[in-house]
């Protein structure tokens, strides 16, 4: 979801620079910062950064740096001409003498004769530039994006397969376990000194071990790693699907670990749990 990209327009007066920054973020959050843009303007560029960056926290900058002609102050001619007549005619009906010299360089003083001369940078004249600029910023923001992603796709497909290799090392220890509940409540039958019927002691016992059997639970978080990577490897935009993947994969871990009842799977869960969170972490940066 991070992206920088940046362009260009050259426009009459002054260049015109487009910049955009993304960062992670579940929706996209556009964030319109400049006041170059002209109003009638503003939702059509947020509907483009939407529909073409799809997610993330956005930011749109705009930045006009003016060349020596369009940064000039201009003299407000109008206004000039209009302060020289009447200092003219105040002048003749005082009997001052005219010189016009120093009526003008007076004139050129008060603060109101220099304008500015700023107008709306973007116009409809000059609009077709500064999109296409806007146009090319986007277009680099999906290559960085993309760049990036290469990195990432590798990463967590990669933590994907760790924690089916985990998993490999939770059913290895799976006849040990089992063993070693049967030991333990044969222990705690002895300890108390009863006789029970053998054949109802071996239905209880198979009770007793479906409440902490999690074959279903090794069963589907297999299916789950599948389904992640055919959603990562297949959909165009897969990011939003594969939280929700992400958070059945953390269900089945999670009761994994609470029924295990041995130390050497509740290690491995542990380990399970770290690889799941830094693939959570980065399914933020996936469209």
């Amino acid at each position: 979801m991070t992206g920088y990209g940046k362009a260009e327009a050259s426009l009459t007066g002054g260049k015109l620079t487009v910049e955009i920054r993304t960062l992670n973020g579940k929706s996209a959050d556009i964030n319109i910062k400049t006041s170059l843009l002209p109003k009638d303007k503003e939702l059509m560029v947020r509907q483009k950064l939407a529909e073409r960056l799809h997610r993330g926290t956005i930011d749109f900058f705009l930045n006009f740096e003016a060349n020596a002609a369009g940064s000039a102050r201009r003299i407000n001619a109008d206004l000039a001409a209009e302060y020289f007549r009447q200092i003219a005619e105040i002048g003749e009906g005082l009997g001052v003498k005219t010189d016009s010299a120093l009526y003008m360089n007076t004139i050129l003083r008060f603060p109101d004769i220099m304008d500015s001369g700023r107008q709306d940078i973007i116009t409809e004249d000059n609009w077709i530039d500064v999109e296409s600029a806007i146009d090319e910023a986007i277009a680099k923001v999906n290559e960085y994006r993309a760049h990036e992603g290469i990195a990432l796709y590798s990463d967590v497909t990669g933590r994907v397969q760790n924690i089916l290799d985990l998993e490999d090392e939770v059913e290895s220890f799976d006849p040990e376990r089992i063993a070693a509940i049967r030991a333990k409540i044969g222990k705690a039958i002895e300890e108390l000194s009863l006789k029970p019927d053998q054949s109802r002691f071996e239905e209880e016992m198979i009770y007793y071990l479906e409440k902490f059997d999690i074959n279903e639970e090794k069963v589907r978080l297999r299916q789950h790693c599948k389904y992640f990577i055919d959603t990562i490897d297949n959909e165009e935009y897969p990011g939003k699907k594969l939280g929700f993947i992400i958070q059945e994969m953390g269900r089945e871990i999670n009761t994994t670990g609470s029924k295990a009842n041995h130390s050497g799977i509740q290690k491995v869960v542990v380990r399970m749990k770290d690889e799941l969170e830094k693939i959570r972490e980065q399914s933020m940066n996936i469209l």
